[in-house]
C-alpha cells in the first residue's frame, strides 16, 4: 500500500493543468447504454473511478477503446448482454446507481445491487427509485439487488418534485427520461455544472432537455438517441483543491482555462480571507503570502452555494487564520473524519453535531496521518505543505479515485513530495 511523504515550507509557483471532472465523467459515461451509435469522450479524467466504470459497462456489454493517453475514450454499446450490475463491481463505487435508468430505457429491465454503505454518510438511492417510479417503473428489492421493470410499451414520461437537492438522482432523472414516451418535468433539480456537462451531451445526442442551469428540467422524450463526441466539463474540486496550495504557503500558481463560474462561491470565500484571485489570459491565477488568513464562517449548500467536496480542504487553510472559524456541514453525515487528523499536526479543531469550530494557529507540524476519505486526503496535503518538517500520509488509495497525477502536479509548483510503497 503506498504512502506520500511530504516535506513542508516551499512556496509555490507555475502553473497546474486541471483535469476533466470526475463527477461529470461518471454520469458522461452510462449514457452508452443509451443508444447503439459509438459515444466519445475527451478530457477523461485517468482515476480509479474510471476504471470501475469501466469494467461495470463492459460487463453489460460495452466495448471501450482509450485513446491519446486514456484521456479520450469511445465507448460502443451497440449490443448489450446483460442488464445485471454485479455486486462484486457495484460495491466499489456508489456512481454504480447511474445504470439503472439507461437499462430500463433502452432494455426495459435493470437488476442493479444496492451499493454499500460510504465513509462521508449513508447516501441512500430511494430518491433515485422514486424518479424510475415517476416514470411507470416497478421495482422490488430481492437479495440486495433492485429488480425494476418498465411498463410493456417503456417508461412514461412523468412529473416528479425531488424531496431535497439530489445530484445522483437529478443525473438518473435524466438518463431515465431521454427515452421515455411523453414530456418529463423535474422540479428541484440539482444545478450543478457536472449536471449541465450530462444534459449538454444527452443534447447533443439528440435528446430533447430545457431548463439547464436551473432547478426545473424538462424532458420531451424521443424515440433514440445517435452518437456524439463531448469534451469533459473541468474538475471544479480539484481546481479548488489545487488552488488553496498557494494559498497555504504562498506563492502565485496559474491555471489555465480555468473558469470562475464552475466555483463562484468558492472564490467569494478566498478572497474574503485574503487570498488575491483573478482571471487573467483565460484562466484563473492565485496569489497569496502565506501570511495574514482571515477566518471565514462558512456552510456547504448545494450549487451555486459552497461545495461540500471543497470543505475538508478549505479547514486546512482557516487551521491558520487569525482567529477562529466555523465550518457548517449541511449535505453529508460524518464529513469531519479528516479534523483529528489535522489535529494530530497541531491544528485546533472542536466538533459539535454538524459544525466545526477551527482556532487559528501560528504553525502546523508534520506528523504520520491517516486519510480517510477522497477529498480529506487532499485536506492532509495541503496541511503537509505548510507545516514544519515531514509528513506521512497513509491510505492514499482514496486519492486516486478523484485526482490524478498528484505528486507530478504539485512537484511541477515547487513541492517536495514524494509516493513511496509502504512496506
Amino acid at each position: 500500500m503506498d504512502r506520500i511523504r511530504i516535506t513542508g515550507g516551499n512556496q509555490l509557483s507555475g502553473e497546474v493543468r486541471i483535469a476533466g471532472a470526475k463527477n461529470a465523467a461518471l454520469a458522461l459515461m452510462p449514457a452508452t447504454l443509451l443508444t447503439d451509435a459509438p459515444l466519445t469522450l475527451t478530457n477523461v479524467p485517468r482515476l480509479s473511478d474510471i476504471k470501475t466504470t469501466n469494467e461495470l459497462l463492459g460487463s453489460l456489454g460495452t466495448e471501450i477503446a482509450s485513446l491519446s493517453d486514456a484521456t479520450v475514450m469511445v465507448l460502443s454499446s451497440k449490443e448489450l448482454t446483460s442488464y445485471r450490475a454485479d455486486y462484486d463491481i457495484v460495491r466499489k463505487m456508489r456512481a454504480s446507481i447511474l445504470v439503472l435508468g439507461p437499462l430500463l430505457a433502452r432494455k426495459g429491465i435493470a437488476e442493479v445491487s444496492l451499493p454499500g454503505g460510504c465513509a462521508i454518510g449513508a447516501r441512500p438511492v430511494d430518491i433515485h427509485l422514486q424518479v424510475i417510479e415517476a416514470l411507470g417503473a416497478t421495482y422490488e428489492l430481492v437479495d440486495g439487488y433492485i429488480h425494476a421493470e418498465a411498463p410493456k410499451g417503456g417508461l412514461i414520461g412523468g412529473n416528479y418534485e425531488f424531496p431535497f437537492v439530489s445530484v445522483g438522482a437529478t443525473e438518473t432523472a435524466l438518463l431515465s427520461a431521454v427515452l421515455a414516451n411523453g414530456t418529463s418535468v423535474f422540479s428541484n433539480a440539482a444545478c450543478e455544472p457536472e449536471i449541465t456537462d450530462l444534459a449538454e451531451m444527452l443534447n447533443k445526442m439528440g435528446a430533447k432537455i430545457t431548463g439547464l442551469g436551473t432547478s426545473t428540467l424538462t424532458i420531451e422524450g424521443v424515440k433514440s438517441l445517435h452518437g456524439a463526441t463531448h469534451a469533459v466539463v473541468m474538475d471544479r474540486i480539484e481546481l479548488g483543491s489545487y488552488m488553496i496550495a498557494p494559498a497555504m504557503i504562498g506563492g502565485d500558481v496559474f491555471f489555465p482555462d480555468a473558469r470562475i463560474d464552475l466555483i463562484g462561491a468558492f472564490v467569494e470565500k478566498l478572497t474574503e480571507a485574503g487570498i488575491d484571485v483573478k482571471e487573467e489570459n483565460g484562466g484563473l491565477r492565485v496569489k497569496a503570502s502565506g501570511k495574514n488568513i482571515k477566518p471565514l464562517d462558512v456552510r456547504t449548500d448545494p450549487f451555486p452555494g459552497f461545495p461540500t467536496d471543497l470543505q475538508a480542504q478549505l479547514m486546512a487553510l482557516l487551521c491558520l487564520a487569525d482567529g477562529a472559524s466555523t465550518c457548517e456541514e449541511t449535505i453529508f453525515e460524518n464529513r469531519f473524519m479528516h479534523a483529528p487528523e489535522l489535529a494530530r499536526m497541531g491544528a485546533k479543531i472542536d466538533v459539535e453535531g454538524n459544525v466545526a469550530t477551527i482556532h487559528g494557529v501560528d504553525t502546523l507540524r508534520g506528523a504520520p496521518v491517516m486519510a480517510t476519505d477522497l477529498r480529506a486526503s487532499f485536506s492532509l496535503i495541503l496541511a503537509a505543505l505548510r507545516a514544519e518538517g515531514e509528513t506521512i500520509i497513509r491510505r492514499v488509495y482514496h486519492l486516486d479515485r478523484g485526482y490524478e497525477q498528484v505528486v507530478r502536479k504539485l512537484r511541477g509548483i515547487g513541492a517536495e513530495i514524494v509516493r513511496e510503497n509502504d512496506e
